[in-house]
């Protein structure tokens, strides 16, 4: 298991997450269960897959989760 917290990869996509419910707060309202519901659903997973996969047993399930928050920034980029 690895302490996720201390992961640079870990606090810098809490940050991206965070400025995304910041900067989704002023798309218009028509969007709010469109778009900003999807970029901020893609934003806390980013993290969230990340401590999920610090939390697992193996190198190889890491790396799962780690793939996982890989496709939800590339989604969140879309």
């Amino acid at each position: 298991m690895h302490n996720f917290e201390e992961l640079l990869i870990w606090k810098r996509s809490k940050s991206l997450c965070i400025s995304i419910y910041k900067i989704s707060t002023i798309f218009p309202k028509e969007e709010v269960y469109g778009l900003t519901n999807q970029m901020r659903r893609c934003a806390v997973s980013i993290p969230s897959n990340i401590a999920e996969g610090c939390g697992r047993n193996t190198s190889k399930q890491l790396i799962q989760f780690l793939n996982i928050a890989n496709g939800s920034l590339s989604e969140l980029k879309t």
